[in-house]
């Protein structure tokens, strides 16, 4: 069962987030970071196949997250979402290594086949 690691300082997005994706068959480990700089070391303790993480939190962003994940592990695919999408942001965190960038609200079936597209790309 693939893992995904929710990353959202939002308690009721990260239940939403989880309660969707073990519906969709993932297995799901939801984290609120205290600061940025804990991001490269739970990557590496937890394993994930998959990071999901919020575009705005507290104290840094989704850029952040993204880039601090990639830096722990390379490989590792990433899908922001964000409820302010725009162009230029969703190119800046493709450059930066996401794989997606989802329009938050988010349906739990839109969700969960971001994800398992996300996870088959990489297999191709």
């Amino acid at each position: 069962m693939p893992k995904v690691l929710v990353i959202d300082d939002c308690q009721m997005m990260r239940t939403y987030l989880r309660r969707s994706l073990e519906k969709g068959g993932y297995e799901v480990e939801e984290w609120v970071p205290a600061s940025a700089g804990e991001i490269p070391d739970r990557i590496q303790d937890s394993a994930p196949d998959l990071l999901l993480t919020d575009f705005s939190m507290a104290g840094f962003n989704g850029a952040t997250v993204v880039r601090l994940a990639r830096k722990a592990n390379p490989g590792l695919p990433a899908i922001v979402l964000t409820a302010f999408r725009t162009e230029d942001m969703e190119a800046s965190l493709l450059r930066l290594g996401a794989h997606r960038v989802c329009a938050k609200p988010i349906a739990p079936d839109a969700l969960v086949e971001a994800v398992r597209t996300t996870l088959e790309d990489l297999q191709d």
